[in-house]
């Protein structure tokens, strides 16, 4: 089953993965703020990723606010009361959430309660929060959730298969292990270098610098930026900025207002057969072909 509802140059869709699974994606494309509500029962946990921009959860009738900005979860789960969703999306922003039954969400893990702390026995009736950062592999998939073209046909089987992908990648993040575990995390000072040495990747994502140059510029050992980057962000760098560059790449085909060439050149290769072989690698098709299959 799928639900649309256009506001404006706002959009909702919800997805039916299965029985009381669902995903909603909310893209708010207008100059003005957007309000977006939808009534969930006690027995759903709900996850919700700001791919774009930011919003805010609204609770007890407006009385209590909860943002969400962009790169960033939020996990909400309470089994003493309803949660219903009263989101407000900040224009230009882009919000997808997935809504599970906890009983369905148990049989998926029900051997790993140990490894997820809210799915032990003694904590499995009590409500839970969490925030954290979207790492560069649950982004793509988001993007590709948000940005799919697809028969409709072949749909609900990519939904159900990227939702279990982007609930694997959520408890798979490098960046849940407990910060006392990781005194690297902890210095505040060493975090804000690591993000800083993110900035700079994508900003000169066309001619980045080299490891050392970077490790340089933000003044942390080679060695710790390496371990920092991939405590944070899950990733070594280099493969971060080969996965960001891709999407991008994806992004700006998608729109139909450059070609290959210019794409590649914009993302940082100078030749186009370079371009491609990387486009594949990544997306296990070529530009070309990818066009192609927008256009059907």
């Amino acid at each position: 089953m799928d639900f649309e509802k256009n506001v404006a140059q706002s959009f909702y869709e919800e997805t039916t993965i299965s029985p009381g699974f669902f995903i909603l994606k909310f893209n708010n494309e207008s100059d003005e703020n957007q309000t977006f509500k939808r009534e969930v029962s006690a027995t759903f946990i709900q996850f919700h990723f700001c791919i774009k921009g930011s919003a805010s959860f609204l609770f007890n009738e407006g009385s209590y606010t909860l943002p969400i900005n962009e790169e960033n979860s939020l996990l909400l789960y309470n089994p003493q009361r309803d949660l219903p969703m009263n989101i407000m999306l900040e224009k230009y922003s882009w919000v997808l959430s997935v809504l599970l039954p906890i009983n369905k969400f148990h049989s998926l893990f029900s051997t790993e309660a140990n490894y997820i702390t809210f799915l032990s026995e003694e904590n499995r009736d009590r409500k839970y929060y969490k925030d954290g950062r979207i790492s560069p592999s649950m982004a793509i998939v988001l993007n590709q959730l948000m940005n799919y073209n697809l028969h409709p046909t072949i749909k609900p089987l990519y939904f159900k298969a990227k939702a279990y992908e982007l609930l694997s990648l959520y408890f798979n993040r490098p960046a849940d292990a407990d910060v006392e575990q990781c005194p690297f995390l902890a210095d505040e000072d060493n975090v804000v270098k690591i993000k800083k040495a993110k900035q700079i990747m994508i900003a000169r994502m066309a001619e980045p610098p080299t490891l050392q140059e970077l490790a340089d510029e933000i003044n942390l050992p080679i060695n710790r930026l390496k371990e920092g980057f991939k405590q944070i962000y899950g990733d070594s760098v280099f493969s971060f900025l080969f996965d960001y560059k891709m999407e991008v790449a994806r992004q700006l085909l998608a729109t139909g207002s450059h070609n290959v060439n210019e794409v590649g050149l914009k993302v940082g290769y100078s030749t186009s057969s370079h371009f491609i072989a990387a486009f594949k690698k990544r997306f296990g098709t070529t530009p070309k072909k990818f066009l192609m299959g927008l256009s059907k």
